[in-house]
């Protein structure tokens, strides 16, 4: 079996490029760190690649990157993938920071590439925008959740963290309560992305910038119940949805089996669990808003 380490980037087709890359580095806070005729990259302060854009017909998101240990080697690595029956290839696609990948596709049709050396980019004193810390996690509509968690399972390693009801699964590949989401919906698309930042306060500094860009909050702040962190939503240039959060659970030691004790949990130790999907699955704050909710329709 694959394990991977943490999330990388994700890559996204956009209709509007150049309004792509205005809201990721005057509201996200991402540095613009390569430029070409039809693509965009962007990285976090801490000098990571969070975002490929490439011009397209429609908003979505293809690709997402997994970054897997240093030592692994690419051939072993594609007869774990083809002892599932997923084919894989090595590709070299002139990513900053990145200089060799895998790549294959999962069963909703995206594609992921796993790589195992990068290097820093950009300029981290180059804040504009909220300044997020790094991509945290992508969610994704799925007409089979269960499947989704399956493969992720099997295949590369990931490990439930929590279910909402039998519709909506948290997975983690690190510490992270999660590094990607699947509910269940009638079509696969992506329902959200997420990026960190520092602490409530940031998160906060974050919400005055909405307010001062006139981006309407469609959600938050709020404490969300499954990973317990604080976040904020809003809709991006092309209607995805977009959480800014802090204070996610961390499971620190697998072994262990429960996350990082927090004064907000209600069960003590916290572990990983199935949430009643009857109860709201959140802590404290306002209700989704009508045009959050729809984001699964």
């Amino acid at each position: 079996m694959i394990k991977v380490l943490r999330i990388g980037h994700a890559t996204f087709e956009t209709p509007d490029l150049a309004k792509a890359i205005a809201h990721y580095t005057e509201v996200i806070g991402l540095s613009l760190v390569g430029r070409e005729d039809k693509r965009a990259f962007l990285a976090t302060r801490l000098g990571h690649l969070a975002i490929e854009l490439q011009q397209g017909t429609e908003a979505r998101c293809r690709k997402l990157s997994f970054e897997v240990a240093a030592h692994s080697e690419f051939g072993d690595l594609k007869k774990a993938l083809q002892a599932h029956g997923v084919a894989a290839e090595e590709r070299n696609d002139s990513v900053p920071g990145l200089p060799k990948v895998l790549s294959f596709q999962d069963p909703k049709g995206t594609t992921i590439e796993l790589f195992r050396e990068w290097t820093a980019i950009g300029n981290r004193e180059q804040v504009i925008g909220a300044g997020a810390f790094k991509l945290g996690h992508v969610a994704f509509v799925t007409p089979d959740p269960l499947q989704m968690a399956e493969f992720y399972g099997k295949v590369l390693g990931f490990r439930i963290s929590d279910w909402i009801g039998d519709f909506f699964v948290f997975m983690r590949c690190n510490a992270d309560h999660h590094s990607v989401n699947f509910i269940a919906g009638k079509s696969a698309r992506m329902h959200h992305i997420a990026y960190e930042l520092r602490d409530f306060s940031h998160l906060q500094t974050a919400c005055d910038l909405f307010g001062d860009r006139k981006i309407p909050i469609i959600w938050g702040p709020v404490r969300l119940g499954p990973g317990h962190n604080v976040a904020a939503f809003h809709r991006d240039h092309d209607d995805w949805v977009v959480e800014l959060y802090a204070e996610l659970d961390q499971m620190k030691d697998d072994e262990l089996g429960y996350f990082d004790p927090r004064p907000w949990h209600q069960d003590r130790p916290q572990r990983p669990k199935v949430w009643d999907a009857k109860m709201i699955a959140y802590m404290w704050g306002p209700p989704p808003t009508a045009d959050f909710m729809r984001s699964r329709d």
